[in-house]
């Protein structure tokens, strides 16, 4: 089955970035945040997303080192991973997340001013920055 449609995770302690993506027009749109709850992920909210956007993959960025070495995040995003693919049977596509945050800020720093109350901006536009590294892979 080829796949046309996808749902990204950012997924950080606080708050998990979610974006879509399409392979027919290569693009990738930035959707909401979702905050954790109590230190674990908003499962019936990640579900209303997957059953909205009816994806055929779920993307997830994997936190590395710029060194390529894992960093303390990467076993808990792993066990996101798992979790996803438990609850959904949907297949899970790893894509190397380094530094997507901080190339969603510097993108959103043009248009806004950075601050603690719409830091959830990055989290979602990570997402999407994930979502189309993993579509500029697969773009035929």
């Amino acid at each position: 089955m080829k796949i046309t449609s996808v749902l990204g995770f950012d997924y950080g302690k606080k708050r998990i970035g979610i974006a879509t993506g399409q392979t027919i027009t290569n693009s990738a749109t930035p959707c909401k945040t979702i905050s954790q709850v109590n230190g674990n992920p908003d499962w019936p909210a990640i579900e209303a997303e997957i059953k909205q956007w009816k994806p055929q993959a779920l993307i997830v960025g994997i936190p590395y080192y710029t060194d390529g070495s894992e960093s303390q995040m990467t076993s808990a995003v792993r066990q996101f991973c798992y979790e996803l693919e438990k609850r959904f049977k949907l297949p899970v596509i790893e894509v190397n997340e380094t530094l997507s945050s901080q190339q969603a800020e510097e993108l959103l720093k043009t248009n806004m001013k950075i601050n603690k109350h719409n830091k959830h901006e990055i989290d979602k536009m990570a997402a999407a920055i994930i979502v189309q590294r993993w579509l500029d892979q697969h773009s035929p």
